[in-house]
């Protein structure tokens, strides 16, 4: 079962993380795409937000940014931010400390290589976000002093099959508010759903006056 809308007394647990932005006075909302970028897939997701004039995060798997680094570079220049998933896709839970830092570090080295200024002045910390969600409290505790550690509280559960892509797409509209946090994934995994969700996601909440923007 997926948990499309993590409730409010949840977040309160974990105030470390980042769950929401605060609602702002037009209706805005983070889209973020977990594990790209993937040929095709994060292709099709860039050509979805450049017909909406959308902006969006990209928690890029640092494996994948070394396999494919123009696809890096093209959602860059588009205006979307690059952001750190570990370079191999890990779980906290399950990855020694030490392992799981370095892991980290070489996604963004990757990731600052290619990021143009305006963004390391714009955000005073890069932004990281958790496999599975899954990181240990002394792990967070030592990545908070150089990252924000971004989660979420509208998950699409875009990756799973067995939902079905209209109640996917129902569940995701009706959990996302003002200054939520949504995510989808770039992801061969999810494509099958996405490539339906995504354009009818955007045309939605964009009829309604909503702005998409980065993180």
């Amino acid at each position: 079962m997926v948990p499309h809308k993590i409730p409010a007394w949840f977040q309160q647990i974990f105030p470390g993380f980042t769950w929401k932005r605060p609602p702002s006075k037009t209706q805005k909302v983070y889209l973020t795409f977990d594990d790209g970028p993937i040929p095709e897939v994060t292709e099709f997701v860039l050509d979805q937000l450049q017909k909406f004039g959308a902006k969006a995060t990209f928690f890029c798997v640092g494996d994948n940014l070394s396999r494919h680094p123009s696809l890096h570079l093209r959602l860059l220049q588009a205006g979307h931010r690059a952001a750190n998933h570990t370079f191999n896709h890990l779980s906290g839970w399950s990855t020694e400390n030490q392992r799981y830092f370095e892991n980290i570090a070489l996604c963004q080295a990757l990731l600052a290589a290619e990021a143009p200024p305006f963004q390391e002045s714009a955000q005073p910390k890069p932004l990281f976000r958790p496999p599975y969600g899954r990181v240990g409290a002394s792990q967070a505790k030592v990545l908070r002093a150089a990252y924000e550690l971004v989660m979420w509280d509208v998950l699409s559960g875009d990756y799973e099959r067995t939902i079905g892509r209209e109640k996917c797409l129902r569940n995701t509209l009706y959990a996302t508010e003002n200054g939520s946090i949504v995510v989808f994934h770039d992801s061969q995994k999810a494509f099958p759903n996405l490539q339906y969700v995504l354009p009818r996601y955007l045309e939605a909440l964009a009829e309604k006056g909503t702005v998409f923007d980065a993180l």
